[in-house]
């Protein structure tokens, strides 16, 4: 077919609506992430945890990170899958790539040395019950090899290795730490999906999500498009295209919020320049250690650097690094978008830095 010829704004628009960050608010978090179709866990929490600032972006002051517990841990209609939450309608969709995991030698090899290993850990929750990390005892024969951090992190790699392939699952969580059990004991029995119709279905959920994207990330989903300014081809959710007027608001983003995750399509789309410098050394920081990129109706226009300081019940806001003009208009609007923040995170007050107020 001929592709969808759209001007910028109408594919910022789309891709605005399709995120949930238009002015037409959900009301509840299940409806969030089965839209979203996952909400990333980072245990970075300048400001508050990604998932939660995620969804409260979405949600509002009704939000609170109890619901997502409750979600979790209570009701199991959200299951949480190697550093994602997703609804627990998908699991089904992800059986088969479970089923196939791992795909690489190195960590089917480890794992084939690892047998023994395997069933104990399998063997101690099963007749123990959820268990932390902690609480399992290093039974490796081949201790797991690596530059980095995991280097002999045997009991850890071994639990992820095992809750990738769907054996066992995250069952709750103690302050921070994981609580592992059996999957039979966290998932509801559910047929795993054909994975040739999986891939198709994730990839029109995930499109449906973005309401455009490169075929890269979504292959064949939805219907192709050419986009105003933008070279090559793109796909769109024709759902996205009924023509119902669009309405905005501000918004502050998490640095990890699938708006700005893809740094390269939000150039081509927004003209907006980023990438979450808390890896970066402070001297060389343009924006901050984990500066909140601003969404104004449908422009992303600049970037707030702002931390929670929680034994002073402050939200700090040490520069608003603006990519547009600040107009009165948009300077009330981010800083009611703030005091919205500060108020959900139950602080005190906001610093904000000199001459903003």
């Amino acid at each position: 077919m001929a592709p969808h010829r759209l001007d910028r704004v109408v594919a910022r628009r789309v891709a605005v609506r399709a995120q949930l960050l238009d002015a037409h608010r959900p009301t509840d978090l299940r409806s969030v992430v089965d839209r979203l179709t996952f909400l990333q866990i980072d245990p970075t929490a300048a400001v508050a945890p990604n998932a939660d600032l995620v969804a409260w972006t979405r949600l509002g002051a009704g939000y609170r990170p109890d619901d997502l517990v409750r979600a979790l841990e209570r009701e199991r209609s959200l299951f949480e899958h190697r550093a994602m939450i997703r609804p627990m309608a998908d699991l089904g969709l992800h059986r088969p790539e479970m089923s196939a995991w791992p795909t690489d030698a190195r960590r089917r090899d480890w794992l084939a040395a690892n047998a023994g290993f395997h069933r104990y850990v399998l063997d101690a929750l099963r007749d123990a019950g959820p268990r932390l990390s902690r609480d399992i005892e290093d039974r490796s024969v081949v201790p797991w090899p690596s530059t980095g951090w995991t280097n002999n992190r045997n009991v850890t790699q071994m639990l992820e290795f095992l809750a990738a392939r769907g054996e066992i699952a995250v069952a709750g969580r103690a302050g921070r730490q994981r609580v592992w059990d059996l999957a039979e004991r966290v998932y509801p029995a559910t047929a795993a999906v054909p994975a040739d119709e999986a891939r198709r279905l994730r990839a029109e959920r995930l499109l449906r999500s973005l309401g455009v994207a490169r075929p890269t990330v979504v292959g064949d989903a939805g219907e192709p498009a050419e986009i105003e300014g933008t070279t090559g081809c793109w796909r769109v959710d024709p759902a996205a295209l009924d023509g119902t007027p669009f309405a905005g608001r501000t918004a502050l983003l998490s640095p990890f919020d699938r708006l700005v995750h893809d740094r390269v399509r939000a150039r081509e789309l927004f003209d907006f320049d980023y990438r979450l410098e808390m890896y970066v050394p402070k001297a060389r920081r343009r924006w901050g250690y984990f500066a909140l990129p601003v969404l104004h109706h449908d422009r992303l226009v600049g970037k707030v650097d702002a931390t929670v300081d929680r034994r002073a019940s402050v939200l700090g806001v040490d520069a608003i690094h603006p990519d547009v003009p600040l107009t009165p208009e948009l300077t009330d609007a981010v800083h009611g978008e703030l005091a919205a923040l500060a108020s959900w995170s139950g602080l005190r007050d906001i610093r904000l830095p000199a001459g903003s107020a």
